[in-house]
């Protein structure tokens, strides 16, 4: 069995179709030198002046900053697929706090997420089609609030986070923009 990606939901603009021939990554390349050309150092350091990590899904409907009001230096943003708090989100938080400064946590989970569709038996195809089993967890989910709740708990928990007062959890909506807080257990 072979491991595809999902179909293409969402329809590219005509100016993407326009795109110049070579490799997404050489039109990236090519996007940083215009970039570069303009760039002035902002004087910053790795510290985020918000004093807040978010962690997201990497969906790229998902335009954080843009969604948060947030300006470059604001945050520390840590994705990954579905947003879930694994051991390298807590890694990533840890040095975030510890070493940076940062006093909050925002969790950002959304509507029409991949991880919606999975299931752990995604490492058992994958494992028949490489003939090697994944190390790491799907963490896949059916219930798209149970996985905030989870995901706060893990942050709440952890025994290397030193701020764990300030753990706010979120759906994000992809298609109004708008953010549903999420109550934590009890």
């Amino acid at each position: 069995m072979s491991i595809s990606a999902p179909q293409q939901q969402s329809q590219p603009s005509a100016d993407r179709d326009a795109q110049p021939s070579g490799s997404v990554t050489d039109r990236l390349v090519e996007a940083n030198r215009r970039y570069a050309d303009t760039f002035e150092d902002p004087g910053m350091d790795a510290r985020p002046v918000q004093r807040v990590a978010v962690v997201a899904c990497m969906d790229a409907r998902l335009d954080l900053h843009e969604a948060l009001g947030l300006e470059l230096g604001d945050c520390h943003t840590i994705r990954n697929a579905g947003g879930v708090v694994t051991d390298d989100v807590i890694r990533s938080l840890t040095i975030s706090q510890r070493a940076l400064g940062t006093r909050s946590v925002v969790l950002i989970h959304h509507t029409g997420c991949g991880l919606l569709n999975l299931t752990e038996d995604f490492r058992h195809d994958l494992e028949n089609e490489v003939g090697q089993r994944p190390s790491w967890a799907v963490e896949a989910f059916k219930d798209l609030d149970g996985d905030v709740r989870q995901s706060m708990q893990r942050v709440r928990t952890s025994p290397f986070l030193l701020h764990t007062d300030d753990v706010r959890g979120f759906v994000f909506d992809v298609k109004t923009g708008l953010l549903r807080e999420i109550e934590p257990r009890d």
